[in-house]
């Protein structure tokens, strides 16, 4: 932390119409401070305009001819509100110092004629509480800067995880497709319409093409986000739960999974888009269908936690354990290792629904054996506004300087 103040790096400017008061000011204290003097407010205000970044106090007397002290703290108040501001007066101006402070115009006050220590000390703190407020300015624009840069790094990041994701899910399915085309060119060639008329190439073509428009609207269930009230819908997990039980009963009856809903019915509703809370449950079980041996259990608990508050739904299994490396592929929702079928592009359109609802979502083998998803949902999550490109960035960085700006002018 910064112990040695160079109090001659920001000027202090002192207002006055007395000439002997200005050149006692400038005597007294130019060898330890940078002095500015003006004669009038008017002439101060010009003054400070001209040497906006180079001013750090401002000192003014509240008895001069035309306008006074308190019009001037104003003006400097609107023009730089980071400066400090201080009013000279006599006790008979106190209702102006008390209307000063009332405004928020000055950061200080003292009586004239001035004791020439304390307002020494006076100017050395204001310098100090300056330069640590410049200081901390800048240290926020160079955070500005570098989570700027982070921002861009993760999104090409994400988009580079993303396209790799696709690329595996999507791309080898479409190589059974391609298989039937090249084989419906080739027309006459030597076995080529025997293999075409193959219904068991045909029937997996059909299956994979139907997967891949099935990622693509999960994608874009995912990745929808209605400008109108996103959050708006009321969720009653055990109900919500219930009825997507309830619609995957057949597929969950054929392999013999048993689902166990135990979500108790007294929980706090969560605010969240009803379509991406179904569609994240659905891909969940879905999974736990295609992973899970016939005979397995499922089961589902959820308890109110955090603060700010959230409901926290565990979604266990008893299967076979997944092996650490497994668990990374689950953790990694664009993991391209192994065959699309395993694991599968579901637990990229999970992570993405409840990110956007400001969640979280995590897997494990507990010690107990079978394995467990954790989902985080905050009952009211804030809307996420996500960033188009660097302009808009820029803009909105601009905007709350500008806000914060304008804040202090307001005192």
């Amino acid at each position: 932390m910064q112990t040695d103040y160079d109090y001659k790096k920001f000027g202090v400017l002192y207002v006055d119409d007395e000439e002997r008061s200005l050149a006692a000011f400038a005597r007294a204290y130019g060898d330890d401070f940078k002095i500015f003097t003006a004669p009038s407010a008017p002439a101060g205000l010009k003054l400070l305009v001209e040497h906006a970044d180079e001013i750090g106090v401002l000192v003014t007397d509240q008895r001069m001819p035309g306008e006074n002290g308190v019009w001037l703290l104003e003006h400097a108040r609107q023009f730089r509100p980071r400066i400090l501001r201080i009013l000279a007066t006599a006790y008979s101006d106190m209702d102006a110092t008390i209307a000063a402070v009332n405004a928020g115009a000055i950061y200080k006050y003292f009586n004239k004629p001035w004791d020439p220590v304390q307002l020494e000390l006076t100017l050395k703190h204001a310098l100090e509480f300056f330069m640590v407020q410049a200081e901390r300015d800048q240290l926020l624009t160079e955070r500005k800067s570098v989570l700027r840069e982070r921002m861009i790094t993760n999104r090409i990041a994400s988009l580079g995880l993303l396209a790799a994701g696709l690329n595996h899910h999507i791309g080898n399915r479409l190589l059974t497709v391609k298989t039937v085309l090249d084989l419906a060119q080739a027309g006459s060639g030597e076995g080529s319409a025997d293999s075409l008329r193959d219904p068991e190439l045909l029937k997996t073509a059909r299956a994979d093409i139907e997967k891949i428009l099935g990622l693509l609207a999960d994608l874009r269930v995912a990745a929808a986000s209605p400008a109108d009230a996103p959050f708006a819908d009321e969720i009653t997990v055990q109900t919500a739960l219930g009825e997507i039980i309830a619609g995957l009963q057949p597929a969950l009856a054929a392999r013999r999974i048993e689902v166990q809903n135990e979500i108790p019915d007294n929980l706090p509703t969560l605010q969240m888009n009803r379509a991406k809370f179904n569609r994240l449950f659905e891909l969940l079980l879905k999974d736990e269908l295609a992973m899970l041996p016939a005979g397995s259990r499922v089961h589902l608990a959820a308890a109110p936690a955090g603060e700010p508050p959230e409901v926290v739904i565990r979604l266990t299994d008893n299967g076979p354990a997944l092996p650490p490396d497994a668990l990374h592929l689950v953790l990694d929702p664009f993991a391209t290792g192994g065959k699309p079928s395993e694991y599968g592009i579901n637990l990229m359109v999970c992570f993405f629904i409840v990110h956007h609802h400001g969640g979280g979502l995590e897997a494990s083998s507990p010690a107990e054996g079978g394995n467990a998803f954790v989902i985080r949902l905050p009952l009211k999550p804030e809307p996420m506004a996500p960033v188009t490109d660097d302009t808009q960035f820029l803009q909105k960085a601009l905007f709350n300087e500008q806000l914060w700006e304008k804040l202090l002018a307001q005192g």
